[in-house]
């Protein structure tokens, strides 16, 4: 049901804008499934492959999408420096 009521409240805030395309959703739905397998946390540390393949992009559309769903204010994204521990990523309040 989480999941739902998140995908909801993004779509609602998504409503009137043209700058979230497909594959922001794709990716934003990605990592929601992510965060409900690790209890609902906020954050949640992810690693770039496994999002990608399960958002069904390469690195480049990753890498634009996450940019602009953070500087829309739909994300927080904190990289790592150290491959094996991952980054994090903050669900803003939509």
């Amino acid at each position: 049901m989480k999941e739902y009521e998140q995908l909801s409240a993004f779509y609602e805030a998504i409503a009137d804008t043209t700058q979230i395309s497909a594959y922001h959703i794709c990716l934003y739905i990605a990592l929601i499934r992510m965060r409900g397998k690790v209890g609902w946390q906020n954050p949640i540390t992810v690693f770039r492959t496994p999002v990608m393949q399960d958002a069904r992009m390469g690195r480049k559309t990753f890498n634009k999408c996450m940019r602009d769903l953070i500087r829309l204010g739909y994300l927080k994204y904190e990289p790592s420096n150290n491959p094996a521990s991952g980054s994090k990523v903050y669900f803003n309040k939509l």
